[in-house]
């Protein structure tokens, strides 16, 4: 089993263990010897016990034979020591644990212990045995005398079994010194091993991956550590190690990377500008012939085209014309005027509704050759012009050689194609407001003409009528006061004539209307001697020229019912501008009453004119009069007419 291959975990709980182990192994030890010890000491002093007591028994059985007297006392005495003698010889061979008493595991000594138990079961025991159980006090003493030198020769030998368990257990006291020493050295020396291998495990190969980064940090991308465990320090390495592989190849390719990433921004960098320029074209005034040129034009010069076209949809036929090209054939041109749908490929792009890039290659049968094809041409580009999901046409874009259109462009090219659309819907909707104005405009001249002039040449030809009758009569009086109405209504044709003119001439040559008003004032007092005065408050959006237009010609209006009907000597026209636009025109003439414009036959046109302007810019007229005191027309544009505006 390979201790590197191990995780760092396993690796440190392995030396937790094994530095337990050790310590609880030195430490069983000396404790084991330290029993041993104390068990062989509680040995000594039993053997020395057995010693002392075996002079006692000598000495008792002296003692029995010189006291016959005491003699059965003190043979009790020494039957007892005797039993206490030979049950600790044999509960020293057995031993003691509780004690502890334990013989030391030496043969010699266990040999010899046998031994003397030997020699006392079989000569000393028995002598002393037959000694006393003798009736003969002269053989007693003789026996007596004759087991002294036994006895000496026993207490020898039990002397010689103390002196070896007493060197048995010097032996181990040595042994427990030196296992105290190598506790000692266990004691310094397991910190310094732990130490050391926590640099080996943990401190050292952390002290790599520092290296390590700090060198990946200064530069050194070719860094590497290496891998030598299986450990969680190896894994921390081998992530290093695929993190600078990593960083190698970002750097190896950063410049590779930076250069198409380069290309990429002047790429959009392009098509941004080429949107910009063409978006700012199409924006520009102008008719649709003019906007389509400028969009060819514009294409072509960017994208190096030799040639291209843009073709309108006929709603009605659903026919695909030709409307303006360049750099193309003018036979080629001449063949493209007018497409079907689904007619070649322009046809077939316009009735799908999707871009078409078609490389032409050639044929074997020419018979087969689209018409640009024929025309040289070996790269065709369709793009669809739309607005709203509204299908306007498509544009076209010729190349002589092949050309690939990368998604990037198509799309740009589909944007543009959406720009040009929206571009040429907003000619025909500011074309059809056009019309729609004009049209307007004409109606409302049409019945002031009606309303004005045409009553008064109708009211000339009935004086007409009765000057011929009053001259057939030879009735002059009547003749000449029929001239003098046919004189004053001819002033009237000619003022209203006048005021028409002014009406069409009227042009807003200023953004601010005050200038424009204060102008007509000046036109209206020099032409009728009325005074005017013209007063203007406040602050507020300027309003569009069309309102503007329809204001001015509200005014006007107002102006000549004054000269017409107020006979008046002065007019007051006050302008207020704040979040909403307020005029008031005011005059000192004779008045009326208001009631009268109740009237439903048509006598007031004028009136009904200016309120049908002021209902088309949003706004209300509202009139105040009584007769004798003048009248005041106010015309009133609200706070979300200017929003619109």
């Amino acid at each position: 089993m390979n201790f590197q291959q191990h995780r760092l975990s396993t690796k440190l709980a392995w030396i937790a263990v094994v530095l337990l182990l050790v310590g609880l192994t030195a430490i069983g030890l000396t404790l084991l010897e330290s029993w041993k010890f104390e068990g062989g000491a509680a040995a000594i002093n039993d053997m020395g016990s057995e010693r002392m007591r075996t002079y006692r028994i000598a000495y008792l059985l002296s003692e029995s034979l010189r006291e016959p007297a005491h003699a059965t006392a003190v043979r009790q005495e020494l039957a007892s020591e005797m039993k206490t003698f030979e049950s600790v010889l044999v509960a020293l061979r057995r031993g003691d644990p509780a004690r502890p008493l334990l013989l030391p595991r030496d043969p010699d000594i266990a040999a010899e212990v046998d031994a003397v138990l030997a020699h006392w079961r079989r000569r000393i025991g028995p002598s002393i045995e037959a000694v006393v159980a003798s009736p003969d006090v002269a053989a007693q003493r003789d026996q007596a005398t004759a087991l002294r030198p036994d006895i000496e020769q026993f207490v020898q030998r039990i002397d010689g079994l103390v002196r070896a368990i007493e060197h048995n257990n010097a032996r181990h006291i040595v042994y427990l010194r030196y296992m105290q020493f190598g506790l000692l050295v266990l004691a310094v020396a397991g910190p310094v091993t732990l130490i050391y291998l926590m640099f080996l495990l943990v401190v050292h190969p952390i002290g790599r991956l520092q290296e390590g980064m700090q060198r990946m940090a200064s530069g050194e991308l070719g860094t590497r550590l290496r891998v030598e465990t299986n450990d969680e320090f190896s894994e921390l390495a081998r992530g290093f190690n695929r993190m600078a592989n990593h960083l190698q190849d970002l750097y190896n390719s950063l410049e590779e990377r930076v250069a198409e990433k380069t290309r990429s921004l002047a790429d959009k960098n392009r098509d941004l500008a080429t949107l910009y320029e063409v978006t700012t074209l199409l924006n520009e005034p102008g008719s649709t012939e003019t906007l389509c040129r400028g969009f060819l034009r514009k294409l072509i010069g960017l994208l190096d085209a030799q040639g291209g076209a843009v073709r309108l949809i006929d709603p009605k036929t659903r026919g695909i014309h030709l409307y303006v090209h360049e750099g193309l054939a003018p036979d080629f041109a001449k063949q493209e005027q007018c497409l079907d749908m689904g007619e070649c490929l322009c046809g077939e792009a316009a009735q799908r509704g999707t871009p078409v890039v078609q490389l032409l290659t050639p044929v074997p049968e020419p018979d087969f050759l689209f018409q640009c094809q024929k025309a040289g041409y070996q790269t065709v580009a369709v793009f669809t012009i739309r607005f709203q999901g509204q299908m306007l046409g498509i544009f076209n874009l010729y190349y002589g050689t092949a050309r690939a259109f990368p998604a990037q462009e198509r799309q740009m090219l589909e944007t543009l194609g959406q720009n040009l659309g929206a571009a040429i819907e907003n000619q025909r909707l500011v074309s059809r407001d056009k019309e729609l104005a004009v049209s307007d405009e004409r109606n409302l001249l049409a019945q002031d003409l009606h309303d004005s002039i045409a009553q008064s040449l109708a009211f000339l030809n009935l004086q007409a009528q009765l000057l011929e009758d009053s001259l057939s009569r030879s009735a002059m009086s009547e003749a000449r006061d029929t001239l003098a109405q046919i004189r004053d209504g001819i002033q009237e044709s000619y003022d209203n004539v006048r005021e028409l003119l002014v009406h069409f001439r009227t042009r807003i040559k200023h953004e601010d209307i005050e200038l424009t008003i204060r102008s007509s004032l000046e036109r209206f007092e020099s032409q009728t001697g009325i005074g005017t005065s013209c007063k203007v408050s406040g602050t507020g959006v300027p309003l569009s020229a069309e309102q503007q237009l329809q204001v001015l010609h509200i005014l006007q209006e107002a102006l000549s019912n004054v000269r017409k009907h107020s006979a008046a000597t002065l007019v007051e026209l006050e302008m207020q501008r704040d979040r909403s636009h307020v005029f008031r025109v005011r005059d000192n003439g004779r008045g009326f009453d208001p009631a009268v414009l109740s009237d439903t036959t048509g006598r007031h046109v004028g009136l009904r004119i200016m309120r049908e302007r002021a209902r088309r810019i949003g706004g209300q007229i509202r009139i105040d009069s009584q007769p004798g005191h003048g009248s005041e027309l106010t015309l009133s544009l609200p706070i979300t007419q200017q929003a619109a505006a």
